[in-house]
Order: C-alpha cells, then sequence, then structure tokens
C-alpha cells in the first residue's frame, strides 16, 4: 500500500472545550451510525485547507454523563466521515505533584477500570483482536509535542491515564492506589474510545489536560465541581490553540502510519469467513470495511 492520503483530523473536545475557532466552510451535520447516535452532531469544516471533524464529547451543553457516552456511536460516525487520524482532548485529575494544574500530558499508555460500558465492535459472530501494547500514535503525539513547544505550553510527554468509571471522583484510597501503580493522571472518558478507534484503524492520539490535584493531594482533598471548572475554562483556550497549531503540521498526505495504527485489523480477525454473522458485518461496514470487502 503505497497510495498517499489526504488526512481528515477528528477532534474529540473534552468538558470546556465546545468548539474550534477559525474553522471555514462550517456545517453541523448529524451522521446515523447502525450503534446508535453519536453525542452530538459533527462539526464539518476547514482549517488552511484542510478538512476538520470536530465532535464534543459530551454533546453541546455538557449533557451526557461519562459512562453515558455511546463510545461506539462516537468512533463509527468519525470514520464514517473520513476521519483518519483523532486528537482527544480531556480534563482530568493529576496523580503526580510535577504536573499540576494548568499542565498538558500527552498521554502514551492507559489502565481501564471502567465497567459499564461497550468496549468493543466485535462481538458474537465476529470476533477480532487488536493489540493496545501501545495505544497512542507516535506521529500524531510527535507533532502534538512540536506544537506545544512552539506555544510555550506547560506540558508532558507521556504518561498513564487511568480511567475510571465515575461520574463520582475517587475516595482517598482510590486515588492513593492509582498513585502506587505510576500513573500520571485520571480522568473517565479516554477508555474505551482509544481502544475503539484501534479497531476502527484511525491514529489516535490523547492530551489530558490537568484541572486539579486529586484527592490523594493535602491541599485538594475534597474535588469540587466549581474549583476544576476555573481550570478547565483556562485549560480550553490552551487547547484550542494547540489544535489549531497542530493542524498544518498534519495535512501533508501521507503513507500508512509507520505505527501500524491504521492497519490495526490486517490480522485481528479471528472468526472464520463461513461463521461470521452477516448482521454484524453489516453494522461493521464503516470501521472494518477494508478487511471484510
Amino acid at each position: 500500500m503505497t497510495d498517499s492520503k489526504q488526512p481528515v483530523i477528528g477532534v474529540i473536545g473534552g468538558s470546556g472545550l465546545y468548539n474550534i475557532e477559525g474553522l471555514t466552510n462550517t456545517r453541523w451535520e448529524k451522521v446515523e451510525t447502525p450503534w446508535g447516535a453519536p453525542s452530538d452532531e459533527l462539526l464539518i469544516g476547514e482549517y488552511q485547507g484542510l478538512k476538520v471533524v470536530f465532535l464534543p464529547r459530551h454533546g453541546r451543553g455538557h449533557k451526557i454523563s461519562p459512562s453515558g457516552l455511546n463510545y461506539r456511536a462516537n468512533i463509527d460516525a468519525l470514520k464514517r466521515v473520513g476521519v483518519t487520524d483523532i486528537l482527544s482532548m480531556s480534563a482530568v485529575g493529576s496523580l503526580k505533584e510535577e504536573l499540576p494544574p494548568g499542565h498538558f500530558v500527552i498521554v502514551d499508555q492507559f489502565i481501564d477500570r471502567s465497567f459499564a460500558r461497550e468496549k468493543s465492535f466485535f462481538t458474537t459472530g465476529c470476533v477480532a483482536h487488536v493489540s493496545m501494547a501501545h495505544p497512542t500514535c507516535p506521529r500524531l503525539g510527535d507533532a502534538l509535542e512540536e506544537s506545544a513547544k512552539a506555544l510555550g505550553l506547560p506540558y508532558t510527554r507521556g504518561g498513564t491515564y487511568l480511567v475510571m468509571e465515575g461520574p463520582q471522583f475517587s475516595t482517598l484510597a482510590e486515588s492513593n492506589l492509582y498513585r502506587s501503580w505510576g500513573c500520571s493522571v485520571i480522568g473517565m472518558t479516554n477508555m474505551p474510545e482509544a481502544k475503539l478507534a484501534r479497531e476502527a484503524e484511525m491514529d489516535y492520539a490523547s492530551v489530558a489536560m490537568v484541572t486539579d490535584y486529586d484527592c490523594w493531594h493535602e491541599d485538594h482533598d475534597a474535588v469540587t465541581v466549581d474549583a476544576v471548572i476555573k481550570v478547565l475554562l483556562g485549560n480550553a483556550d490552551k487547547a484550542r490553540n494547540l489544535v489549531k497549531d497542530v493542524l498544518p503540521r498534519l495535512s501533508a498526505p501521507r503513507d500508512v502510519c509507520p505505527h501500524g495504527c491504521d492497519r490495526a485489523l490486517e490480522y485481528a480477525l479471528i472468526t472464520a469467513p463461513e461463521a461470521r454473522d452477516p448482521a454484524l458485518l453489516a453494522k461493521l461496514d464503516a470501521v472494518a470495511g477494508r478487511v471484510l470487502a
């Protein structure tokens, strides 16, 4: 596979990031998926000639809780409109002293502690096992780091994001446990988002925006929404600037991902062709059409 393709960048906006300024030729488009409705319509536009698709993860007005998100519909909708690369922005708590509120972490690992969510497109009737050893794309991480440096943002490259179910914040015992595991930040939304992006063969990167120290910290033993929102609004402005700076860095046509993100299903399907459920195959047309055709 040597033909270059024009990238389409999808941006999933987390808490506080409900739009991207500077897009042209914009329209909000309702996208139907076989997995149900995504969080909101997709904002489709251009930035300096690059096609960009924005999805407010919790819906405009922040009306959907982390457990209530239809993660499969969100990823399917982005894939269905041609997105090749996903930049995921999310608000998090810090589990390390050196990652204060206002700091950004370009995540490279996850620990998934969520339990009430559909986590795969491949259910009974067509089973697949994709690798999640390296759940984010280093190529996208490189571009995000270049932009963070150029903008002078406080950031750390690399870190483990602990995904909890929520919507409640951690207990002190949980917070200390996750710190003992070496986790960097804690949030509620990047799983199963990252897993589904990998199943859909989309390059994925996560920017975790620290709003608070989790309750382990003596000065933050009772995390409140009011305190989080104050930092969150400032982070959202930084995040918009980060996205606008990184988009041109990702605009050049490119060949296949050197890390294999866009070929994750190459050897992942295990169900014999004759045993695959036609109804499920029909639902997989967007996310797995490349390998099922």
